[in-house]
């Protein structure tokens, strides 16, 4: 993990932490995948028998797809640790 990533993932540490006093707590992820069914499945699978909810909605060009996924989560790093593990999908971006 390069320096940046290192920097923005302690500053949403921090301002999880601050934001939330008590978990688990339920927590918005929303992603811009590409439009491939395989990119889709895989942001879904990494929640897969969380109980979560998921949307997708596909872009009006048809090229992106957002998924927004509810979720109650056990701590800061859990989602610090889902948005890293996303990560490696091609294309994807963490809103």
């Amino acid at each position: 993990m390069d320096k940046d990533s290192e920097e923005f993932y302690e500053r949403l540490r921090l301002e999880l932490n601050s934001s939330n006093k008590h978990w688990p707590a339920l927590y918005l992820f929303k992603f811009i995948v590409p439009s491939d069914k395989e990119k889709i499945q895989t942001v879904q699978n990494a929640f897969d028998r969380m109980g979560a909810v998921i949307e997708t909605k596909n872009s009006k060009a048809g090229k992106y797809t957002s998924v927004s996924i509810n979720v109650h989560m056990q701590s800061a790093e859990a989602i610090i640790d889902k948005y890293q593990q996303l990560a490696t999908v091609e294309g994807i971006i963490s809103l």
